[in-house]
């Protein structure tokens, strides 16, 4: 069984606890507006077996096991090619690794099974409303509320990763809605602002993929700092 691997990323730092191994799959549904990643929104050539991908994995694992570190598959939307995910995940179950999931919950389901084999996920939230995430992504929410339920039937932890967007997710408004998003799911166990920035520029020019968001400014980090200072205490107040 073969995967297509876009890339590998060894001693990450940012993608779950610990030292990580990122492995980004190519291919994804969503068009975000913000998506730093175009590369690899088309699936590629299947390019890796799970044994493969399981020996690139093992050369590392001494050191993001003395780091409480692990494994992260992202992308692009791994959920996509959920045959290979699942393969490799059983595969890592056996060698004892963490297993992380970035995902913004638009596969193809069988979403119980992989989450049985995952022991964090971190979520991508693309936006709070309806007509805000056809904005922003280009499609309907549903298939996100369907891993949201299969998320809480597992019981797994959840970090929760939104990116701010200057005049889209920085409002008082939409931290508002934020906080009554999340509360429909279970388990989270941090929640992670991530600024806007201009990045993945130059990939948009390289691929001469139109850049929608090409005239808006990267999120100022102090703001976004504050901004996620108001929501950690809004957050917390609507738990009481």
């Amino acid at each position: 069984m073969k995967g297509a691997i876009d890339s590998i990323e060894t001693f990450g730092l940012v993608d779950g606890p610990g030292i990580r191994t990122v492995v980004f799959f190519s291919g994804c549904r969503l068009r975000c507006l913000y998506c730093h990643n175009p590369e690899m929104w088309v699936k590629g050539k299947e390019n890796m077996t799970s044994e493969e991908l399981l020996q690139k994995i093992l050369r590392n694992k001494p050191y993001f096991m003395r780091n409480s570190g692990g494994v992260t598959f992202s992308g692009g939307e791994p959920l996509l090619q959920i045959d290979f995910l699942l393969d490799i995940c059983k595969k890592l179950k056996q060698e004892g690794i963490h297993i992380a999931l970035d995902t913004c919950g638009v596969g193809v389901g069988h979403y119980d099974e992989i989450l049985s084999l995952v022991d964090l996920v971190l979520f991508d939230v693309k936006y709070t409303t309806r007509e805000g995430y056809k904005h922003v992504t280009g499609q309907e929410m549903d298939e996100s509320l369907k891993f949201i339920e299969a998320m809480n039937r597992s019981g797994k932890p959840v970090w929760i990763r939104q990116v701010v967007v200057p005049t889209m997710m920085d409002s008082f408004a939409y931290i508002d809605s934020l906080v009554e998003y999340l509360k429909k799911i279970k388990n989270i166990e941090r929640v992670e602002f991530l600024p806007f920035h201009h990045m993945g520029f130059e990939k948009y020019e390289k691929l001469k993929i139109p850049n929608p968001l090409k005239n808006i400014e990267p999120m100022d980090v102090e703001k976004c700092n504050q901004l996620h200072d108001l929501f950690m205490k809004k957050w917390e107040e609507s738990k009481k």
